[in-house]
């Protein structure tokens, strides 16, 4: 049986009497191995970020190592404090899986020596394809319990059961990006199963791996790509066949999130009704002409939908809006004006309320 990771790496150390870093080919910090007490700010980055930064990937990656085959001498920087280091790609069939590098400042390895460890970065690089494989495999799986056909999902949470306890509720939490950016699974606990599924990032979280700590690491994850994140959570799943109902709400939580927020589906209120019904059919219930008129004008939607929300208080309201109360009294009547609404009515306050609250989430079908 092949050893793990983390005992290549120190057996790396061990050869070449040199401090041992195994990164993945996205830079974050895999496995290390120390060798006496050298380091240098890099490697202490890797190890206390568990990721390299984009300049530190920048500067390795202009040596050639992503195309590499063989070991890549990497020069000190002593502007930055970086020591020479050697760099062997981890590659398994002609594919670069990550680098392991080796703080060798004063070039002591030599290449026979590089050449005898480069059987265990093919090793390396067996094991992260074969994980790489199994994360693949298992991904399609979760996402089939996203089907909408009914015996999809139960096929699909009878080839999941295994990697989940049973009897374990689940939280299911969507991570939207304006394009779907690669999200590292390597990164996250094993406990979580992740696949992408109509442009999201779907988590699927038992209950014994924390969310909240899990969420900000994906989120993390996503965001070194420079990408805004907006996220939703739902939960719990009793099953793997509820899952599919917890993205649905999920994705309605993320949908409502502005970005960098991570919004719960028991917090969205009516919003909810996002996940009844189509935008043009929601349109179509909650909207008036004179509603279409008012959201034409943004300061007086602004100022309608702050009154409504402050339960129709005028102190408050002008004060949220920094306004006089008079021209507050003005716009309210040129609210009325508009949507031909009493804002004295109940009804009528409950529907214009019910459609700007609404209205920021809806598109409307122009085609």
């Amino acid at each position: 049986m092949a050893p793990d990771l983390q005992e290549i790496v120190e057996q790396a150390a061990d050869l070449l009497r040199a401090p041992a870093t195994l990164e993945d080919r996205d830079f974050h910090l895999v496995a290390y191995a120390a060798h006496g007490d050298t380091i240098d700010p890099v490697r202490m980055d890797s190890i206390l970020h568990r990721r390299a930064s984009d300049a530190v990937r920048a500067r390795f990656e202009r040596h050639g190592i992503a195309r590499a085959t063989g070991p890549v001498r990497i020069p000190a920087d002593t502007s930055l404090g970086q020591l020479g280091r050697l760099c062997l790609p981890v590659r398994w069939n002609n594919v670069t899986y990550g680098y392991l590098w080796l703080l060798d400042d004063e070039q002591r390895i030599t290449d026979a020596q590089a050449a005898r460890a480069m059987p265990l970065c093919e090793r390396a690089g067996l094991l992260m394809a074969r994980q790489a494989r199994e994360r693949d495999d298992l991904g399609l799986k979760v996402a089939g319990l996203l089907s909408t056909h009914p015996d999809v999902r139960t096929r699909a949470a009878s080839d999941v059961a295994e990697a989940v306890a049973p009897d374990t509720p689940l939280t299911v939490a969507v991570l939207r990006t304006p394009s779907p950016e690669p999200l590292n699974p390597w990164q996250l606990p094993h406990s979580v199963l992740t696949t992408v599924w109509q442009r999201d990032h779907i988590l699927v979280i038992p209950a014994s791996t924390p969310t909240p700590t899990t969420l900000a690491r994906a989120r993390r994850l996503l965001e070194e790509r420079h990408v805004s994140v907006r996220a939703g959570v739902y939960s719990p799943c009793p099953t793997l066949e509820d899952v599919h109902e917890g993205w649905l709400r999920a994705r309605v939580a993320a949908r409502t999130a502005a970005p960098g927020e991570t919004r719960d589906w028991t917090s969205l209120g009516v919003l909810r009704l996002l996940r009844t019904a189509g935008d043009d059919a929601l349109i179509q219930a909650t909207r008036t002409r004179g509603i279409d008129r008012l959201l034409e004008y943004p300061d007086l939607t602004d100022t309608a939908r702050t009154y409504l929300d402050l339960a129709g208080s005028v102190q408050r309201t002008a004060k949220t809006l920094s306004i006089h109360r008079q021209t507050l009294y003005h716009r309210l009547r040129r609210i009325e004006e508009l949507t031909s609404l009493s804002l004295a009515s109940g009804q009528d306050r409950l529907t214009l309320h019910l459609a700007l609250a609404l209205a920021p989430h809806l598109k409307q079908d122009t085609g």
